[in-house]
């Protein structure tokens, strides 16, 4: 199947953003299937980097672990699941727009199911996610724009 591909444009620059994104502590804030997200690893975010994100698939929860496998700072992530019966593989970017003075944020996301995740991917995550990315780009921007820090 093809990856699930959307974009916004965020009032804020690159590097703000990319910080924010990056910040597993802010993923319930603005992903609507994230109900907790716990860095697995000591210090900063860096490549290699393991966070435990609980999710809610269709009526259940499921906790897999993430791996960042690229930063670049402020221009691209890639990360992607190690265990869990859903594994998802995200590469993200932020493109400058005006100056630097705003962004485009664009996020591709695919996914491997595995055991009960290979029914459930093509039936419950994919058709969840088509729906929600659009939201969630929606709830980057708004509290990206609303934020004053």
């Amino acid at each position: 199947m093809a990856i699930i591909r959307e974009s916004i444009d965020v009032d804020r620059p690159p590097g703000e953003v990319y910080a924010y994104i990056t910040d597993p502590s802010h993923l319930p804030e603005w992903q609507l299937s994230a109900v907790a997200a716990e860095p697995l690893d000591e210090g900063p975010i860096h490549t290699g980097s393991r966070v435990r994100v609980t999710r809610r698939v269709g009526s259940r929860e499921v906790a897999m672990t993430v791996q960042f496998d690229e930063l670049d700072p402020p221009h691209s992530w890639d990360l992607h699941g190690v265990d869990g019966p859903v594994r998802p593989r995200t590469h993200g970017e932020i493109e400058p727009l005006d100056d630097g003075r705003r962004s485009r944020v664009t996020i591709d996301l695919d996914f491997e199911g595995h055991g009960l995740g290979k029914v459930l991917v093509p039936l419950v995550v994919r058709p969840q996610v088509r729906k929600e990315l659009p939201r969630d780009e929606q709830l980057l921007k708004d509290r990206l724009e609303r934020s004053t820090d």
